[in-house]
């Protein structure tokens, strides 16, 4: 499916079958993905910004360069994603999972990542600051040049 720089602004796609759909650049600002399968979509540079991903299936998508700030991504499962320099400032993400997730200069302030599964995830150059990872799942996980003031669950 090909969606790319659609305006798709608090659109309803709760539980849709979205794998390998091209939504590139979109804008999904608000949009309900909650429980859709979105298994390698392309959304890179994509506007998710406060959108409801609970629960979604993004396996092994591309992120790069998305807006994912204050979204709900929680128990979403991000594994294998490459979400390098997104943008996740105060998302919500607990216990999700991002195990070998792609993280690389992403911005993860003041996101809350408690009890996630980030195992095998490549967090170099993240900004952790203010972030919350109690109780996440750390094993393997690719640290250098974090920013980490304020973090509470980093090493």
């Amino acid at each position: 499916s090909q969606f790319s720089r659609s305006v798709l602004a608090g659109a309803n796609l709760s539980g849709a079958l979205l794998d390998e759909a091209n939504f590139s650049s979109a804008d999904l600002r608000g949009a309900n993905l909650a429980g859709a399968s979105l298994r390698k979509a392309n959304l890179r540079g994509a506007r998710l910004d406060e959108a409801h991903l609970q629960s979604a299936n993004v396996v092994n998508a591309l992120l790069q360069n998305a807006n994912l700030s204050r979204a709900d991504i929680a128990t979403a499962t991000f594994s294998g994603a490459d979400l390098t320099n997104a943008r996740l400032e105060g998302a919500l993400a607990q216990g999700g999972d991002f195990s070998r997730a792609n993280l690389r200069a992403a911005s993860l302030r003041n996101a809350i990542f408690t009890g996630a599964n980030l195992s095998g995830a490549n967090l170099s150059g993240a900004d952790l600051t203010g972030a919350d990872l109690t109780d996440a799942v750390l094993d393997q996980v690719v640290w250098g040049r974090n920013q980490t003031t304020g973090c509470k669950g980093c090493p």
